[in-house]
């Protein structure tokens, strides 16, 4: 069952590989509890109680709350997938509700550091430096998600009409403009690329140090250098980058709404948390600020 399941969200989805990924990992930990727990019970005859134990079982093995409902939302859509494929008569998820998780503001770089981190990166001449710092400037500068920034090739940016096609989750294509500063950067590496490694064809935009197409954990070591500077900062992925985009934008008086669309989300709820990022930090301002604008504002 779960075999196939996952045949589904890679070809009829087209879930990105990393999405495919978490699925088969959540899925497999649970087909490993219930045969280990539960030998006797078939899958068909699982109930909530089975997949409350579960539940209990992860946080005694101290699984975070965000981890936890990310595990029960891939078991949710497993068991959709079930059902409508006839393979189950009930819904044993019916009386699950997820553990509550406080919500966390986006990490984001102040845009001023930012500025300071892109112009001291881009000192080094080198193929690996200038590489790094497209990576950083596209993840910046474009929004991109890690996967899409590993996915796009050559034919997808578009230096003529100043715009990156993206292939974005759920296989929904979206076009980003990219600013006129950034393409004789792009230029000078996509050159430099072909220099370096002139029996390669390239079919990826970004490569490693040996003209491979990237992987997660390589762009993941890339950022994380960059911002290794940055005082205070616990995260340093690429979301990150992800995030500082979307709240900077939000920040100078971009609309939400295209944000959201530059983003790629599907509904307007995921874009808003950056509204309450903005309102945090006026809250901080006005606590600090105005004579009657007390401390406990910012608590």
């Amino acid at each position: 069952m779960i075999e196939e399941f996952l045949r589904y969200i890679q070809f009829e989805k087209r879930f990105s590989p990393h999405t495919q990924q978490a699925y088969a990992a959540d899925l497999e930990q649970f087909r490993a509890y219930i045969q280990h727990t539960y030998p006797d019970v078939a899958f068909p005859d699982l109930t909530h109680f089975h997949i409350r134990a579960w539940m209990v079982f992860l946080v005694q093995e101290g699984i975070a709350a965000n981890s936890i409902r990310r595990k029960v939302s891939t078991l949710k859509s497993f068991v959709r997938f079930l059902r409508r494929e006839g393979l189950i008569a009930h819904n044993p998820m019916t009386a699950i509700t997820t553990p509550k998780v406080p919500k966390r503001l986006p990490v984001v770089v102040p845009a001023r550091k930012m500025n300071e981190l892109l112009d001291t990166h881009g000192l080094d001449e080198s193929f690996e430096a200038i590489r790094d710092r497209v990576a950083v400037e596209l993840l910046y500068q474009t929004g991109l998600r890690r996967a899409e920034l590993i996915a796009l090739t050559d034919a997808q940016v578009d230096l003529n009409s100043f715009t990156i096609r993206v292939l974005g989750k759920g296989n929904k294509e979206r076009l980003i403009p990219i600013s006129r500063s950034l393409v004789p950067l792009l230029i000078r590496y996509r050159d430099m690329r072909a220099g370096s490694f002139p029996d390669k064809q390239a079919t990826s935009f970004m490569v490693t140090d040996k003209g491979q197409e990237m992987y997660p954990g390589y762009v993941y070591k890339l950022v994380q250098r960059f911002l290794a500077s940055v005082p205070g900062m616990k995260k340093r992925s690429p979301h990150v980058l992800r995030h500082s985009f979307a709240t900077h934008l939000l920040e100078a008086g971009a609309d939400i709404n295209a944000i959201k669309d530059l983003l790629g989300h599907t509904n307007l709820a995921a874009t808003q948390i950056y509204t309450q990022h903005n309102l945090e930090k006026l809250r901080q301002v006005y606590g600090q600020a105005h004579p009657k604008g007390g401390h406990n504002l910012t608590d």
